[in-house]
């Protein structure tokens, strides 16, 4: 490992003649290097104030190839080395899921703030480890759900911040593909290393945009179903696909599930995640809300960049339907990235308001749903859950 300096405290400094000089640069180790640790890594790198420094991967190959390209010289084949450091401000996680509890429990304790792949935590108990973790060390912990960070999501946040709709009394959200199990035969399909199927991996990002819209509601009941019938008979993940019951692919986890979740507002949410089904989807995400005085869809067609919103109202008493021009460009994780640097520079963690806290408590909380429809799934029953909280 090269010489390092300790690192410098983040906020702004003064010159001598009074005028704020530009911040130190925030040092950052990424640990990951599959479509995560690579992503989070160029995110990084072309934002001003930041520097990767560090990467830790198993891959030697991949290792020397990403340190190479990308022009990072401290490499390293294992993650607790890389966090051991004492020079980094930032830990960024991009592994399997159930490796971003033991990481970023081990960076947050050791002083550095850490961004961490979505899911939070395999499970919502792991998750407020981390959340506790982040408070009692005062270090930003924020979660990759890049997909709000659509310009077409901020288009609807900012359209229903007037209120243009009344009171949301239900929502839909959904994100569905005919044939596209991710790895399967991987971590992706194993319950103990990813903790559940498309509704922890693609749900989660459609119940994000759902909850955000919505105005952070509590989830206080849920009743959910699962299935995993295509994945079991290793379909459902392309020509490559081999069957799980052959003894060398795992696949405990559900390729299709369902839930109805319902809020202390009072509304409800319908909300489905598919890796695989006999249907009409390719690859379509949808999250639509239903108001009192009017509506709004979002509907993503295989990763489509215009026309994906819809807007429902009554002009003048006559039902009306319009349709927004809002182009949404690439770069997702570098827009929440951006945002985690600046809530780090601004020192933001101990005043933000408490479901959009930087402690990571909004995450939790879409944990702590995930978890109650896998109960649900499990147990054929309804799930109560705390409306208030941690």
């Amino acid at each position: 490992m090269s010489t390092t300096t300790p690192a410098a405290d983040p906020a702004t400094t003064a010159t001598a003649g009074g005028t704020a000089s530009a911040p130190p640069e925030l040092r950052v180790g990424v640990i990951g290097l599959g479509f995560a640790g690579s992503t989070h890594l160029d995110a990084f790198q072309s934002l001003d104030g930041a520097r990767v420094v560090a990467l830790a991967g198993q891959e030697p190959d991949r290792l020397q190839e990403l340190g190479t390209s990308r022009g990072v010289d401290d490499l390293y084949a294992d993650w607790e080395d890389l966090v051991a450091r004492d020079d980094l401000d930032i830990v960024s996680i991009g592994v399997p899921n159930a490796l971003h509890h033991p990481i970023a429990m081990a960076a947050l304790e050791s002083g550095k703030h850490v961004f961490c792949e979505k899911p939070v935590a395999t499970t919502g108990d792991l998750a407020a480890e981390m959340v506790a973790a982040a408070v009692a060390n005062d270090r930003v912990l924020e979660v990759a759900y890049n997909h709000r960070r659509r310009a077409d999501v901020a288009y609807l946040a900012s359209y229903l911040a007037d209120d243009p709709i009344g009171e949301i009394y239900h929502a839909r959200a959904s994100w569905l593909r005919r044939s596209g199990i991710p790895g399967l035969g991987s971590w992706f399909t194993s319950r103990r290393t990813a903790g559940g199927g498309p509704l922890i991996d693609l749900g989660s990002h459609v119940l994000d945009i759902a909850l955000h819209l919505m105005g952070e509601p509590r989830a206080v009941t849920v009743s959910a179903v699962a299935a995993s019938a295509l994945g079991r008979a290793g379909r459902g993940g392309g020509s490559k696909a081999r069957a799980a019951s052959d003894g060398t692919h795992e696949f405990d986890v559900e390729d299709f599930a369902s839930a109805l979740i319902r809020f202390d507002t009072g509304a409800s949410l319908h909300l489905e995640a598919a890796w695989a089904s006999y249907s009409k989807a390719h690859e379509d995400i949808e999250v639509e809300l239903l108001g009192s005085t009017g509506g709004v869809r979002l509907h993503v067609d295989d990763y489509a960049t215009d026309d994906t919103l819809t807007l429902y109202s009554d002009v003048a008493g006559a039902p009306t339907v319009s349709h927004p021009r809002v182009h949404v460009p690439a770069g997702h994780h570098r827009s929440v990235i951006d945002g985690f640097l600046r809530s780090i520079r601004a020192g933001e963690g101990a005043a933000a308001p408490r479901h959009v806290g930087h402690y990571g408590e909004y995450a939790l909380h879409r944990s702590r749903i995930v978890d109650a429809c896998y109960e649900s799934a499990a147990t054929g029953h309804e799930v109560e859950l705390d409306g208030a909280g941690e």
